[in-house]
């Protein structure tokens, strides 16, 4: 395994590297320039060449492409990323921030999308053309064709307004409540609260077409011969069900398993917005408005670093759930 685990971090490095260059590319293709944003505060000085000039020198926006890609990439493979321009701060220190609100948000959902949906998939499955399993698939298409901003939108109108100021529609906590002044129940209540809308939101939109998946996946295994041949031999059909034939239909929704984690990343950026979670999608959003370079380049650079351990983590577990797959 640590063969395969090694061969497979070495071929991350050319994708890393490819990325770079992309979204260094992206970023220089983008019309307008930091230099505007960080003047935004002084009328005067967005209008005066000279002082739009002498920025430009300073953050070394006036260097060749090449020399700013690779002072970049150099300056990134020592730990620094670089400073915002929009938040004033080491990018390190915005990511920093950021990301495990986004962390938190985001495993919670996949908890609840995994411990939902694959129930959902094999009792739909188990009961296929069923009333129950009826109920599901058109659950499932419906919250597919509803975009998330949409529902995001709905849950405050048709929830939060109506609760009386009860579930909150922004933020991520009341200002004053901490666990030095409240205790850590009041904190954690405060919390939760906060985080119903977007949970709800990211849950949602994962729970449905995973659940779709796992129903196809769970027929596909159901007519194999060996889940006859089980139930030829008199097992009782939960040994049937989720011995012989639920292992197997796992197999494809690890598949696409290692792209969920980056999809949860890359939706969040909506998501967040709607909520006004301070998360890395959020902060996402807020640089590709405020032509911040460095910190749009790191949050690409993070999520193709996390589809990319996503995928080895499928690999790794493709093992656990069919010891025939062996590591080469």
């Amino acid at each position: 395994m640590g063969r395969y685990l090694t061969k497979r971090i070495l071929n991350m490095i050319p994708l890393l590297f490819i990325v770079t260059l992309l979204s260094f590319t992206i970023m220089q293709l983008a019309p307008g320039g930091p230099e505007y944003v960080i003047l935004s505060a002084e009328a005067d000085a967005m209008t005066d060449p000279a002082k739009v000039e002498a920025l430009r020198e300073k953050w070394g926006l006036n260097d060749p492409i090449p020399v700013q890609y690779f002072r970049w990439v150099g300056n990134m493979l020592k730990g620094d990323f670089g400073r915002s321009y929009y938040y004033r701060l080491p990018v390190k220190d915005v990511l920093a921030a950021a990301l495990p609100n986004t962390i938190r948000l985001n495993l919670f959902a996949l908890i609840l999308i995994y411990g939902i949906s694959i129930p959902l998939g094999v009792i739909s499955a188990v009961r296929q053309y069923s009333k129950t399993d009826m109920i599901v698939t058109a659950a499932a298409f419906a919250g597919q064709a509803a975009p998330s901003f949409w529902v995001g939108t709905m849950l405050i109108w048709g929830v939060a307004m109506k609760s009386g100021g009860l579930i909150p529609t922004n933020g991520i906590s009341t200002p004053g409540i901490t666990f030095e002044t409240h205790g850590w129940l009041s904190v954690l209540a405060d919390r939760a609260k906060y985080m119903l809308l977007p949970l709800t939101v990211i849950v949602f939109g994962g729970l449905t077409g995973l659940t779709r998946y796992m129903r196809s996946s769970m027929l596909e295994v159901l007519r194999e011969d060996y889940v006859r041949t089980a139930r030829a031999k008199g097992l009782a059909e939960k040994v049937v069900i989720y011995k012989h034939a639920l292992r197997n239909a796992l197999l494809p929704i690890l598949a696409i398993s290692g792209g969920l984690l980056s999809s949860l990343v890359g939706g969040s950026v909506i998501i967040e917005n709607v909520f006004s979670w301070p998360g890395i999608g959020r902060v996402a959003w807020q640089a590709v408005n405020n032509r911040d370079y460095n910190v749009s380049m790191a949050v690409m650079l993070l999520s193709a670093v996390l589809t990319m351990i996503g995928y080895l983590l499928v690999d790794i577990a493709y093992v656990w759930v069919d010891p025939r797959i062996k590591y080469d």
